[in-house]
């Protein structure tokens, strides 16, 4: 209780009396909520808080520039008093690429398996930061406050990956980021026995991974993939090349294992790939035989037959290795009849059609391409299918169901799914980025009327969060029309145009071709100029606005298009 002293000059009024406000926990998204990428949740009791991930995203075609997204860090950065520390699961980028841009602002500790660190700590290096983390592995137990927190193993195409069980003063919260299960495996059920043990104590709360909700095939079995890449690289005459998520250790252990077999020598080709060969060779998380890599610079006295090269591309990234050798611009690698190329990866939701272009590409140049992922048994997902979540969910038996990392429609399948296996459809939330689901007092979970600010930070070059809607609907005008700027130069004295008005069309229309709509064009700018200048001398701002709009309207009724507008009035 607390108790306010009353104003001097009304003392005949009663104490007024407020009762203090109880801890509860906060669970909310900042980012993989209706949305592939940028996943971050965070965890609140009171005066601690603990952040599960910091992952950056692809722009949306929408976002023309912006090299990457992150989460919002307003909320963090405003109580970053309270932050224990960051708790990833895994290595991923759409887990780790936030963590340069976002822990200067909060600089807590990092918690994270051995992998995952080596990666965070090589990024982190890369920007000249030096934050403490701290290595944990599967089975640790650690205290964050009031968080107590127990990594559980998972599978996944990152290794030591990790789930984790987190004991809140308001019960236990069982969060499950990107995971695969195969019950047929000793390891998977291990696993089930360990999520069975927590159902006994009661689960309060499950957040589970979404993505492959819609997916209701059974799961293809790494071992196929491995036998199906082996087989490749016993029939293939040529070059082999084989692109892959550069994280993926499983599969390019599986590669490699295979061109030892057949004696090929394998070259990298990608930054990314090089990186992740490296930290893996150095943490002993990849075994690779003696002699096999060679540089890709020094591949011309190889037979073709006796060299395989592994790539990034497989998600059809621009620049990256893949694409510039679909594209003809790779400096040592040219495709030709007689390649064959493995594209081992599924396509992230939204790079469909760079994939697709690249594949046409490759075809185009002569190679044979493996593609379409599980169709083709050359990759098998990371991420759990319907049966898969559907078998984890009534293991834990969780009151509450918080469904994470996946878009909209994964989410409402996903809480339809838990609803299935007897979860109220008032215990199960289907949550955006930024909503709060707040345990309140008696126990019972809702989601918060107020919420917490999850708008989009957007990263250009060495810009982050200073693009916003304004600069992109700007850039989105001049994408689709062009722009039409126009120059006047103007007399310091008497306000007169002194030359005839520069007009620069850049994407609207070629001028060379259209000199008649570039002569009406500057007839229409000395009317107005002259009308606007006459009732406002001088009043430069008021002129630019007006001779911008009836400029527009102007050029829109000759070509029925809408350029970007840009008087500029030079005085002399």
């Amino acid at each position: 209780m607390a108790t306010f002293s009353p104003k001097q000059n009304n003392l005949t009024q009663p104490l007024r009396t407020f009762k203090a406000e109880k801890p509860h926990l906060k669970i909310f998204p900042l980012g993989g909520n209706g949305e592939i990428g940028k996943n971050m949740v965070v965890y609140e009791y009171g005066d601690d808080i603990i952040i599960v991930d910091c992952g950056m995203m692809f722009p949306t075609v929408e976002m023309l520039g912006i090299d990457f997204v992150i989460p919002n860090f307003t909320y963090l950065e405003e109580h970053k008093e309270k932050i224990r520390g960051i708790i990833f699961t895994h290595g991923h980028e759409d887990h780790t690429g936030g963590i340069p841009f976002i822990w200067p602002k909060i600089q807590c500790p990092i918690y994270a398996t051995k992998l995952t660190a080596g990666f965070i700590e090589y990024k982190m290096n890369e920007f000249e930061l030096k934050p403490p983390i701290k290595v944990v592995q599967a089975g640790d137990k650690i205290q964050l406050g009031v968080f107590k927190i127990e990594f559980i193993p998972f599978s996944h195409t990152f290794l030591d990956d990790v789930g984790l069980a987190i004991d809140t003063p308001d019960g236990l919260v069982i969060h499950i980021a990107d995971f695969a299960i195969d019950p047929s495996k000793l390891e998977s059920q291990q696993l089930l026995g360990k999520l069975n043990t927590f159902a006994q104590r009661g689960v309060k709360v499950l957040l589970l991974e979404s993505t492959n909700v819609e997916i209701k095939s059974d799961r293809l079995a790494e071992s196929v993939v491995y036998d199906t890449i082996a087989s490749i690289f016993q029939k293939a005459k040529g070059r082999l090349i084989v692109s892959s998520f550069a994280s993926s250790l499983d599969r390019i252990q599986g590669v490699l294992n295979a061109a030892q077999k057949t004696h090929r020598k394998v070259a990298i080709s990608g930054r990314s790939m090089d990186k992740t060969i490296n930290i893996a060779m150095n943490l002993g998380y990849l075994k690779v035989p003696h002699g096999i890599l060679v540089d890709l610079r020094r591949t011309d006295n190889i037979p073709e037959n006796k060299l395989a090269i592994l790539c990034t591309g497989s998600q059809g990234e621009e620049y990256s290795a893949l694409v510039r050798m679909a594209a003809g611009e790779h400096k040592q690698i040219r495709i030709k009849k007689g390649d064959t190329v493995v594209i081992s990866a599924g396509a992230i939701p939204g790079n469909e059609r760079t994939v697709a272009d690249t594949v046409n590409n490759l075809f185009r140049l002569g190679a044979y391409v493996y593609y379409g992922s599980e169709r083709q048994k050359v990759h098998s997902s990371g991420h759990a299918k319907r049966a898969e979540l559907k078998l984890v969910t009534a293991t834990i038996k969780p009151e509450y169901f918080i469904p994470i990392h996946g878009e909209f429609r994964h989410l409402v399948l996903h809480a339809q799914l838990a609803q299935e296996l007897g979860i109220p459809e008032d215990h199960a939330f289907v949550i955006d980025d930024g909503q709060v689901v707040e345990i309140l007092e008696g126990g019972k979970a809702r989601i918060a009327p107020q919420k917490v600010d999850a708008s989009y930070v957007l990263v250009d070059g060495l810009g982050v969060g200073d693009v916003g809607n304004i600069v992109l609907r700007d850039r989105q005008a001049m994408a689709k029309d062009g722009i039409f700027v126009v120059i006047l130069t103007v007399d310091h004295e008497t306000g007169k145009i002194i030359t005839s008005p520069d007009i620069i069309s850049r994407g609207f229309i070629y001028m060379r071709e259209r000199e008649d709509l570039v002569f009406k064009a500057r007839q229409e700018v000395k009317k107005m100029f002259q009308k606007h200048n006459e009732k406002y001398p001088a009043n430069w701002d008021f002129i630019k606005k007006a001779m911008r709009q009836e400029l527009g309207e102007f050029l829109f009724k000759e070509t029925e298009r809408r350029p970007m507008v840009i008087p500029v009035i030079i005085e002399v």
